[in-house]
């Protein structure tokens, strides 16, 4: 009798360590991946803090030499303060917040494209050293938003696809991890730009 109640002891001993060891590990794997979407997004919030950091340099730059164009000026001054003031909290990457911080972010590259455009009135200014070398910071920095935007993209699929999975959905409902959103593209662009000659 004695070895059926230590078998039956070491059989439960064993299951409870299994299914121990196998919720430690998918929890810890969810932090884990939890932890690099939040990186990620760490790292998409630095390359558009780089972006609004040169603003006010090509700002006043443009500004010597484009008195005529400060509605154009103002416009981007406030679509900067408005995109650098909408923060997401990392651990709370939901969809509506992403798009929130897109959608101000949008606006601002929106204020910067009409600023380069009008910017080609402007010859003497097109030919300044300085003006050349921070719409070449720009140019550089627009390339690394998409960069990480589509890292983080990559991650928080990587993560959404882990935390949905059974049995991980388990593990992830009772331990509050949540679906992050993505960066989508902008409205419209979809469409191809018309050219004509």
């Amino acid at each position: 009798m004695k070895k059926k109640s230590l078998v039956t002891i070491l059989i439960i001993v064993a299951v409870v360590l299994v299914i121990y060891l196998w919720f430690k590990s998918g929890y810890n794997a969810m932090v884990e991946k939890q932890e690099t979407v939040s990186a990620q997004w760490a790292q998409v919030e630095n390359v558009y803090q780089r972006r609004a950091d040169l603003i006010p340099n090509l700002v006043a730059t443009v500004k010597g030499y484009a008195q005529h164009e400060q509605g154009t000026l103002t416009a981007v001054i406030e679509a900067r303060a408005k995109a650098t003031s909408v923060t997401i909290d990392p651990t709370n990457l939901d969809p509506d917040d992403i798009a929130q911080f897109q959608a101000a972010q949008d606006q601002l590259s929106g204020a910067l494209s009409r600023l380069l455009v009008s910017v080609e009135a402007y010859p003497e200014l097109k030919a300044n050293e300085n003006f050349m070398a921070l719409q070449a910071q720009l140019e550089g920095t627009e390339n690394r938003i998409t960069v990480e935007r589509q890292k983080f993209n990559e991650k928080a699929m990587e993560y959404n696809q882990y935390i949905r999975k059974f049995p991980r959905n388990i593990i992830a409902g009772m331990f509050d991890f949540e679906k992050v959103g993505y960066f989508k593209a902008q409205a419209g662009a979809e469409t191809a730009p018309k050219v004509e000659f």
